[in-house]
């Protein structure tokens, strides 16, 4: 994948309310029976999101897909950990388009 890909995957993937929840409950997950300092577990997201397992497995796919999340099988559970790496990577691609400004100002 290119950079412009990996930059359009990531903003599709971010362009959904489910998933900005999901990133959000990644962040700052709420202790329970499945999670884990390690990563949450996909019970518990379809717990704190009130979909169905089939919906939350869609969503944490695009996710991955997007290089966001991080997804690792553990006996019968997946459990899910952000990527900081990508969100710097992101942050990256994002600020060459703050350079726009400086431009503007030093015309």
């Amino acid at each position: 994948m290119t950079g412009m890909d990996d930059l359009v995957n990531r903003f599709k993937a971010l362009a959904d309310p489910h998933r900005l929840n999901i990133l959000n409950f990644l962040l700052e997950p709420i202790q329970s029976c499945c999670s884990r300092d390690e990563g949450v577990c996909a019970c518990d997201l379809e717990a704190f999101l009130g979909l169905s397992q089939p919906a939350v497995s869609y969503h944490m796919k695009l996710l991955v897909q997007a290089g966001l999340v991080r997804a690792e099988k553990r006996g019968k559970w997946v459990y899910y950990d952000l990527e900081p790496a990508a969100f710097a990577a992101l942050r990256e691609q994002l600020a060459r388009y703050e350079a726009v400004e400086t431009r503007e100002v030093a015309a």
